[in-house]
């Protein structure tokens, strides 16, 4: 039987399935059958600073700044001793699933000051988590921020966190970066663990009868694992840190892919949310096969053997592969005929 073992952040794990971040991570019962189906650890979902800050806000100035004009009034304050904040539900959740499950937890933090990013990777380790994933998210929309500011203030963030907090580091990035094996290689020098690769920006969307700017959730396809897939190739035996493959990953094929090309983990999500905990299972079972039928004998024996370095034409994860595309009329007589059928 192949041995579906790898490693990942330092934590040995029993396979290279793990869910990410999402609201099956966030609820207990789903986060037991999630372990129960196979999988190998979980993202839980991600502590954003600036609804923190705005639930501390909002009841500093229920509590504190009440003037209505009678002192009296006061006494109608309410008292809340059993409040509990996003925070401490957070850390609660945390404490719970250390007690329960067996396998590592992973916390996820998306912060937006240096203040924040230290203070609630603090709360997360305290609480327990074996690692935390930083996700990285920000829109540079000003004119005069420069690629390598946004950069530099990254790395400043990051520093400032990895100088706080003792458990492994792993930072979930976007595709949008103009170099972004260069900056992952500057993200290893300062210490991080690992990456994930890459996260899904919901695009916001416009409704065309009120005006409005509305959020739009859309679950991923596997196509989109194939710019995770490439970047990966390219990236594997140019850094020594864990990586994560993330987004679009759906089927033990495309699983099987990231792995190839040098992913140590597979993070799942939109394929949980539309299939149940129990898709995880089938997945497995599926690896587990594909890998067996094909005399592998371990999934560390597969990991990046067609990364850039080993692939047979390692161009075809550059331009190369695009020019021969493009000079090719076949797929377009493909669609045409389809459009006619």
């Amino acid at each position: 039987m192949s041995d579906l073992r790898t490693q990942y952040l330092g934590l040995q794990l029993k396979n290279p399935l793990v869910p990410s971040s999402s609201p099956l991570t966030g609820d207990f019962d789903s986060a037991r059958r999630l372990e129960d189906a196979g999988a190998a650890a979980l993202v839980l979902p991600s502590l954003f600073e600036e609804a923190l800050r705005h639930e501390e806000e909002h009841m500093t100035a229920f509590l504190h700044h009440q003037d209505i004009g009678h002192v009296e009034a006061e006494q109608y304050l309410p008292d809340m001793p059993d409040y509990l904040s996003e925070l401490d539900l957070h850390v609660q959740r945390i404490e719970r699933y250390k007690k329960s499950l067996s396998i590592p937890v992973i916390g996820s933090l998306n912060g937006i000051t240096p203040q924040g990013w230290i203070r609630h990777a603090r709360d997360l380790q305290d609480a327990g988590c074996d690692a935390l994933e930083l996700n990285l998210y920000g829109i540079a929309s000003r004119r005069n921020e420069s690629a390598v500011e946004v950069e530099q203030h990254y790395l400043f963030l990051v520093q400032k966190l990895l100088d706080t907090v003792s458990i492994p580091v792993t930072v979930k990035l976007s595709a949008q970066f103009s170099s972004p094996i260069h900056f992952i290689g500057e993200l290893e020098q300062l210490g991080v663990q690992g990456v994930s690769l890459f996260n899904r920006f919901y695009q916001p969307d416009i409704d065309l009868a009120t005006r409005h700017i509305v959020p739009r959730i859309q679950l991923s396809h596997s196509y989109e694992s194939l710019v995770r897939i490439r970047w990966i190739a390219m990236l594997r035996n140019q850094v020594n840190l864990g990586i994560a493959a993330t987004g679009g990953f759906h089927t033990a094929d495309d699983a099987l892919k990231g792995l190839m090309v040098g992913a140590d983990v597979i993070h799942l999500c939109s394929v949980l949310l539309m299939q149940g905990p129990a898709a995880m299972a089938d997945l497995l079972r599926d690896l587990r096969q594909w890998l067996e039928l094909n005399e592998y004998a371990s999934v560390q024996q597969l990991k990046g053997c067609l990364s850039y370095q080993n692939a047979i034409n390692p161009a075809a994860f550059e331009r190369a592969n695009y020019a021969e595309l493009i000079g090719q009329d076949a797929w377009l007589k493909v669609d045409l005929r389809r459009g006619r059928e």
